[in-house]
């Protein structure tokens, strides 16, 4: 996950000499800030969060459908970035212009839940690393780690609060965390690699039993969560030397990320087994490369996954915040949530999203939710701004059809981005989908509040036949886990 919202809402204007676009950014170093975008902490959980889906050869079917919908959406938001009239609102500005405030807020509630469950998600692996060491920080949801972890939470709200966007000296130190323990580990894991562990129970009839296209379904959430982020590519258009520049960038870095996802996905089945890797604790990343080369394998994986998350968390909390504070600018929620201090921090939107943290941190614990869990619902939160943005960007390239060869092919590209959205709804199943409206359902109470500051007292019809679907999900939802006859 990226902090793209942030930047996107301020953009700075581009450098021109008036002899073109002085300053500006090429291929080689976009491409660096596209895969600086795209890579977070979920690959450091892969091994095992894949194995508890799927074998290695539904894995490598499964890739091969992320890698064409997930490119695909990518490009989808670079077009959005160049056609879209007003860009800067990101996916809550998509769906607004597409499909009309309510989905266009409905949108920007999604991503942010999506992206404070992302944040509980970082909170609870930095102290399951910890575990690996500690036994008393467990699997990073024991009442010490939540403890640790709302210290943690509450030192960042201060850091924020007081105007701090990012400790720039530390963002070296945060890259150089990511990359080089992923690089060590693709490197001595392919030297350990053994083909038999690979091939031994490829299609998973003997771990799983189940169905190959129904493993495939499984793993489709975890392929949205290591790439959630992806529309950071489109904040670096104005950054560009040229329009297609980005483009070129985009496949570039997308191609590469891929490669180094599946990397460390399909050498991890080549030394442990998928049994093996589905028990092992987070970052399984540090259970593979201990057993493949000893225990400070371990220790490289988790010193790189704590300062990479601990250094990179100031930027992903200002990310939630800033998409509360954008929907709001623009009328769409409350403007409360829009107020800023002195330091140019919307303080209401940071605290909201603190106390909903704190709150889901002490619920975490009571549940015994894990990491693999908080991920899956992160995933499936961001699928409808994922496929509001698509299908915008449909609406967009017919529009410009007359672009002729170039308008084709973006109507194609954007078609694609939308079956593969609506793909993803179907892959998640319906406990995830059901889940989801659990969380938009009540949203309309916010909604409602920001209409009335608006002086509006009615919703349009459509948008409560809209709203009437999501409530008929919520009831039955709550019907459903209170029953016993819904489970995730």
């Amino acid at each position: 996950m990226s902090s793209t919202l942030a930047e996107t809402t301020d953009r700075p204007a581009p450098d021109d000499d008036g002899q073109g676009r002085k300053g500006l950014l090429g291929v080689p170093q976009l491409t660096a800030l596209v895969v600086g975008s795209m890579v977070g902490a979920g690959i450091f959980a892969l091994p095992m969060n894949m194995a508890q889906a799927a074998a290695p050869g539904p894995l490598l079917i499964g890739w091969g459908i992320t890698g064409v919908g997930m490119l695909a959406l990518a490009l989808t938001f670079t077009l959005l970035a160049r056609l879209a009239p007003n860009p800067d609102g990101g996916v809550y500005g998509y769906a607004r212009d597409g499909f009309g405030r309510f989905l266009g807020f409905s949108s920007a509630w999604g991503y942010w839940i999506s992206a404070w469950l992302g944040n509980l998600s970082y909170l609870v692996v930095i102290f399951s690393t910890l575990g690996l060491w500690f036994p008393i920080f467990g699997e990073g949801t024991t009442w010490v780690s939540i403890a640790c972890a709302s210290v943690l939470l509450w030192a960042y709200t201060w850091l924020l609060m007081r105007g701090v966007r990012e400790a720039a000296s530390l963002n070296l130190v945060v890259t150089l965390a990511k990359i080089v323990p992923i690089v060590a580990f693709v490197v001595l894991t392919a030297i350990a690699f053994d083909y038999g562990v690979f091939t031994a129970d490829f299609w998973g009839r003997q771990t799983t039993g189940a169905p190959i296209m129904e493993q495939v379904r499984g793993m489709m959430l975890v392929t949205v969560w290591v790439f959630l982020g992806i529309e950071g590519a489109t904040v670096y258009s104005e950054r560009a030397k040229d329009r297609a520049s980005i483009g070129r960038a985009t496949v570039i870095g997308f191609v590469g990320v891929l490669a180094l996802l599946v990397a460390v996905n399909l050498l991890s089945a080549g030394i442990m087994s998928q049994a093996e890797l589905a028990e092992l604790q987070d970052p399984s990343m540090a259970g593979v490369l201990r057993e493949a080369v000893g225990p400070w394998g371990a220790v490289l994986i988790g010193v790189g996954m704590i300062v990479s998350v601990a250094g990179a968390l100031l930027a992903w909390m200002l990310l939630c915040a800033e998409i509360l504070s954008v929907t709001a600018r623009d009328g769409s929620m409350p403007k409360v949530l829009a107020t800023e201090n002195r330091h140019g921090t919307p303080t209401w939107s940071v605290l909201l999203t603190s106390i909903v943290l704190q709150l889901a941190l002490v619920y975490a614990a009571f549940a015994g939710s894990s990491y693999y869990d908080i991920i899956l619902m992160a995933g499936s939160m961001i699928l409808l701004p994922y496929l509001l943005s698509a299908g915008y960007g449909v609406v967009l390239a017919v529009r410009n059809r007359s672009l002729g060869k170039a308008g084709i092919g973006s109507i194609v590209l954007t078609l694609v981005a939308t079956v593969y959205g609506l793909w993803l709804i179907y892959a998640g199943g319906l406990g995830y989908l059901l889940m989801t409206a659990l969380f938009y359902a009540p949203g309309v109470l916010v909604y409602l509040w920001a209409q009335r500051e608006r002086g509006e007292h009615a919703m349009k019809a459509w948008e409560w036949l809209v709203w009437a679907v999501m409530a008929a999900g919520f009831v039955a939802a709550v019907v459903g886990f209170a029953t016993g006859s819904l489970t995730l």
